[in-house]
């Protein structure tokens, strides 16, 4: 007789009381017996009645074992709040700077957050940034074109230098580029801005112009080089002819400053203004066409409020080591920081001006840096918009740094 699925497991219960109480002789001869009747292999027989039938899986996840969450939903919040004020940076960049960040931040009263959330986010990893900030994350993808069309006069006369042999240890050497508002269309006129970025300390300077003649690319970097917090030393630049020229050429010869260029074709060269040109410009301006002078005004009162944003209150890490085994290659950072600090740091630049730079400090709010900057952008957005151009769909991700 060929017994049911329900019979099995009523004649299973009923011999795991016995088997439980039986000697190892008698556990046998009940395992023999239940393989007979059943036809069960004899091993799965032993389980059956060693642990009972098997639980179906119950659709809801079983409560977390151990304890509980260090970092829990205020830490989260918060955490996410400053992220968006940040520009949405990395963890590791992130984290280091969060012990100086939420004091001011609750200064200001940008950020509610007890003692307790305040020391968790002071002592929270890159990592755990990460890792809590994952669900939220969303990534930009955007390209350009490039508009750098070379210059063939005074090459000779201006030395190449890579980023490798640049002396990044010392505040002045800057590295200066421009980048096109041309929304991927080449012909006519449009903007530029020209981005200036220190090597040793990344403090970065943006003015845009109204197109790329060498005489607004020269006033543009003459206003900038004046209002740096150092002096500049040293100039390198791509081989654009708005740089390759006598009048930038004749600068620096007479304020004693190392003009240098880069090799044609090699954007690494010139590595440290090509990444503020994506992380400064491209993340806050966009890829529009922007080709009134309406639009530069507006870009470069953006640009007065992103000076402080981003020198101040944007933290970056800076390469200390590269090692090559074979086809490995394992590269070590330092601890990030603002290039204020890391001026502040640097014995070369004289008390005064680190004075002055602490006085700026200490009257920056950065939230409210942020939302100035983002009514800025929305205003440029709908100039853009009323231009007459292909109608664009608003995207949130490009239009705001989302402050919740």
């Amino acid at each position: 007789m060929r017994l049911t699925l329900k019979q099995k497991q009523a004649v299973t219960r009923k011999l795991r009381k016995k088997y439980e109480q039986a000697s190892k002789t008698q556990k046998g001869e009940i395992i023999d017996w239940l393989v007979e009747l059943a036809g069960y292999n004899r091993k799965y027989a032993a389980t059956l009645l060693r642990n009972g039938q098997k639980k179906k899986k119950s659709s809801k996840p079983k409560p977390r074992k151990g304890r509980p969450p260090t970092y829990d939903e205020d830490v989260f919040l918060a955490l996410r709040r400053i992220w968006f004020m940040e520009g949405c940076i990395c963890g590791k960049r992130l984290a280091p700077f969060l012990e100086e960040l939420v004091p001011v931040l609750k200064r200001y009263g940008e950020i509610d957050v007890t003692d307790e959330v305040e020391k968790k986010l002071a002592d929270i990893s890159a990592a755990t940034v990460d890792r809590l900030l994952k669900p939220v994350k969303d990534t930009l993808n955007f390209t350009g074109r490039s508009s750098t069309k070379p210059g063939t006069l005074l090459k000779d006369e201006i030395p190449i230098k890579t980023f490798s042999e640049w002396d990044d240890t010392k505040p002045g050497h800057v590295e200066i580029d421009l980048v096109a508002h041309c929304g991927g269309n080449l012909s006519g006129e449009f903007a530029y801005t020209l981005d200036v970025t220190d090597v040793a300390t990344g403090w970065t300077e943006t003015k845009a112009v109204k197109n790329k003649a060498r005489v607004w690319v020269f006033n543009a970097l003459e206003k900038i080089t004046q209002r740096l917090p150092f002096e500049v030393k040293g100039i390198d630049s791509d081989n654009g002819a708005e740089f390759i020229n006598h009048h930038l050429l004749n600068y620096c010869t007479e304020n004693d400053i190392i003009f240098t260029r880069s090799r044609p074709y090699r954007k690494n060269d010139n590595c440290y203004v090509e990444q503020k040109n994506w992380s400064v410009v491209r993340k806050v301006v966009g890829y529009y066409r922007h080709d009134t002078d309406q639009e530069r005004i507006i870009i470069n009162k953006i640009y007065e409020l992103l000076r402080p944003y981003t020198n101040y209150f944007q933290p970056s890490m800076k390469l200390v080591e590269k090692t090559r085994e074979g086809a490995k290659v394992t590269k070590t950072y330092d601890k990030a920081k603002t290039p204020y600090r890391r001026l502040l740091a640097d014995g070369s630049i004289s008390q005064s001006s680190k004075d002055r730079l602490k006085e700026e400090y200490d009257s920056l709010n950065p939230a409210k840096l942020n939302r100035e900057i983002e009514s800025l952008r929305k205003e440029l957005y709908q100039v853009y918009r009323r231009k007459g151009n292909e109608t664009v769909e608003e995207n949130e991700e490009d239009l705001e740094y989302i402050l919740l």
